[in-house]
C-alpha cells in the first residue's frame, strides 16, 4: 500500500484490451521480431504496474480482519493502517482486547513494535527479519520489501485466453539479477478485464513452491471493484492460511509524517 496511484493509466488499459494480440511465439517467428518483443514487454509492465498499484496510493487508510488458521491455534484480529509514500507504514490492532493498542512501525528497513502492556518499544534485529509477524504467515521481512513487479522482475506473458471459464493473463516472473528479492520465481494469473489478480504462487530459490496468495471477493474500496479478501496457503502446510479481509480502504489521503515516528507510538 506505498507507491504512486495510477488511475489515469486504467483508460489506456481499457484500450490496450481491445487490441488483437498474438502468442509471443508468433513474434519471435516474425521477421521483425525486435519492435514486437518490445511491444510485449511495454505491455506486461504496463499492466504490472496497475497490478502492483491495487492497494497503494501516494498514502492510504485501511481497515482489514485478519484471521490465522494454523496447526496449534486460529487468531481473529481486528486491525486499521495508515501508509505514506514507500516507507512509512504503521498498523494498529484493535481487537482482540488482550493485544489492543499493539502497534507495528515501519520506517524505512526499519521494523518497531510498541507493547502497550510493558510500554515498551522494541526494534526488530536481523535476526528476527524472518519471523513470523503477529502469528501470521507473513514475515517480519515481508513487511520491509517493497519489491515491484515491473521493476525487479523480468515478465513474460506465459498463458493468455479463457482459464476455468474466465478471461484471463499469465505471467511468469523471474528475478532481475540485482533485484533484492528472495524469490526464484511468480507465476500471477490475472484477469484480462480489469487486471485483479486471481492466483499468484512464490518458488523459492530452488524452484520448490513456497507459497500461494488467492484473491477473492470483488467489491468496492478506494474508488473502484478490487478482490477485497486475500489468502496466504504456505506450501509445507496446506491446511493452514492467513486470511486478510478489507473493511474499508482510502487512498491519497492527508497524513501526518509525525504518526510514524518512534516517539508518538506511546500516545497513539
Amino acid at each position: 500500500m506505498t507507491s504512486k496511484s495510477t488511475w489515469l493509466l486504467f483508460l489506456l488499459f481499457l484500450i490496450l484490451c481491445l487490441i488483437p494480440t498474438i502468442t509471443l511465439a508468433e513474434r519471435l517467428d516474425s521477421p521483425n521480431n525486435e519492435p514486437s518483443i518490445k511491444h510485449a514487454t511495454d505491455r506486461s509492465t504496463e499492466i504490472l504496474n496497475i497490478v502492483d498499484d491495487l492497494w497503494r496510493g501516494q498514502s492510504s487508510y485501511a481497515k482489514t480482519t485478519m484471521q490465522v488458521k494454523t496447526q496449534h491455534y486460529t487468531r481473529n484480529m481486528q486491525m486499521e493502517g495508515w501508509s505514506k509514500g514507500k516507507e512509512k507504514t504503521l498498523f494498529r490492532i484493535l481487537e482482540p482486547l488482550r493485544e489492543k493498542g499493539t502497534i507495528t512501525l515501519k520506517s524505512g528497513n526499519h521494523i518497531y513494535t510498541y507493547l502497550p502492556k510493558t510500554d515498551r518499544t522494541i526494534r526488530l534485529t536481523s535476526g528476527m527479519m524472518m519471523g513470523s509477524w503477529m502469528g501470521s504467515h507473513i514475515t517480519n521481512d515481508d513487511l520491509v520489501k517493497e519489491a515491484r513487479y515491473a521493476e525487479d522482475y523480468d515478465a513474460k506473458i506465459s498463458f493468455e485466453g479463457e482459464r476455468n471459464d474466465q478471461q484471463v493473463i499469465e505471467f511468469t516472473l523471474t528475478p532481475k539479477e540485482d533485484a533484492a528479492v528472495v524469490w526464484g520465481k511468480i507465476l500471477l494469473t490475472i484477469e484480462a478485464d480489469g487486471y485483479n489478480p486471481i492466483i499468484e504462487y512464490y518458488y523459492d530459490e530452488d524452484m520448490q513452491l513456497a507459497r500461494t496468495f488467492t484473491f477473492n471477493q470483488k467489491k468496492m474500496l478506494g474508488g473502484r471493484l478490487r478482490p477485497s479478501v486475500f489468502r496466504v496457503i504456505p506450501a509445507d502446510e496446506p491446511d493452514e492460511y492467513t486470511e486478510f479481509i478489507y473493511r474499508e480502504l482510502q487512498f491519497d489521503i492527508d497524513i501526518s509524517d509525525r504518526i510514524f515516528s518512534k516517539s508518538s507510538l506511546k500516545k497513539r
